[in-house]
């Protein structure tokens, strides 16, 4: 059995069955455009680190195809992570004796420097997005920091408007061939409750009555489990859509462009230097523990390292009460 073989088996038996549709689809293109055209004729029982290390050389200095220049060390860490995930399976399955994978050293990416709003042009980003058909998506992705799958699967069932709180159960994910599937988050504590704000509470109750009259008009009805975010008639919003729409709103604001994703990262940020707890940021956005938090976030940690560390000579240089210096 040659590599090419056993990583076509891997994706059909256990990629595509057991992990999200958009993590089975990352792993399908980077075995079929990466791994199987460089390494995927080597017998698997001969597959050697230096097979390995000499491919990662490669895609470093010139992997692109039809293009000038390498793969970013981001990429090939990434085809790494799936090439060793692929054999630690190999090995589970008596298949192989051991990991070569782990056996080479991995490139290192540069940390790039994340890309947020500031507090002007998070409002610039509200104001422009109130002229569009999707400002309430937008306006819940900035205040709750949700990621966009969770956003398209979230159902009226899940929002609680007398109590102004939202509750991820579920996402939504579009696959290759154009259909759509609905999974359980990732992790435990990505399934969660968010409280909202009640400008954001009212935004929401004003668009459920509006669905409400939009639906009557096409002779159906709304129903608890109906999507909050959808189409007219009721259907999944395509993710495409959303990001083109979001694009032509930062155009119209005339800030910065970024990422739909960085609205995530926007709330973070801005909890942070508001001085919220880092524990209330990473409850809200789902983090399976707080070191990921401060980690991802650490560049606004020399700001409030700063205040910190002058609220406390603020806190020692209270003056003393009378009692304590008669005393």
């Amino acid at each position: 059995m040659t590599l090419g073989e056993f990583l076509t088996q891997w994706l059909q038996n256990y990629a595509l069955t057991n992990t999200s549709p958009r993590t089975a689809e990352g792993y399908r293109v980077i075995v079929q455009c990466h791994l199987m055209p460089n390494l995927g004729a080597i017998p698997l029982t001969q597959l050697q680190p230096s097979h390995i290390q000499g491919y990662y050389a490669k895609a470093l200095s010139g992997g692109r195809s039809n293009r000038n220049g390498g793969l970013s060390a981001r990429t090939v860490l990434n085809i790494r992570k799936v090439l060793s995930e692929a054999l630690s399976h190999a090995v589970k399955w008596q298949i192989l004796v051991r990991n070569v994978a782990l056996a080479v050293d991995p490139p290192c990416p540069r940390r790039s420097e994340m890309a947020t709003f500031t507090e002007e042009q998070a409002r610039l980003f509200l104001q422009a997005a109130a002229a569009t058909p999707y400002q309430e998506l937008f306006t819940v992705a900035l205040y709750t920091g949700m990621r966009r799958s969770e956003l398209l699967g979230l159902r009226w069932k899940d929002v609680d408007l007398d109590l102004a709180q939202l509750s991820v159960t579920q996402t939504l994910h579009r696959l290759a061939g154009g259909g759509f599937v609905l999974r359980q988050p990732k992790t435990a504590k990505s399934r969660r409750t968010i409280a909202l704000p009640p400008s954001v509470s009212m935004l929401l109750c004003q668009l459920r009555e509006r669905q409400i009259g939009e639906r009557l008009l096409l002779g159906l009805e709304l129903r608890d489990d109906d999507l909050v975010f959808a189409y007219l008639d009721g259907c999944p919003l395509d993710h495409s859509a959303v990001t083109h729409a979001f694009k032509r709103t930062i155009k119209r604001a005339g800030i910065p462009c970024v990422r739909f994703h960085d609205l995530r990262h926007t709330h973070a940020s801005l909890m942070l230097k508001q001085g919220i707890h880092p524990k209330i940021a990473s409850e809200r956005l789902g983090h399976s523990n707080i070191g990921i938090t401060l980690d991802t976030y650490s560049h606004v940690m020399p700001g409030l390292q700063e205040a910190a560390a002058l609220r406390f000579e603020k806190g020692l240089r209270k003056p003393q009460s009378r009692w304590h210096r008669k005393c």
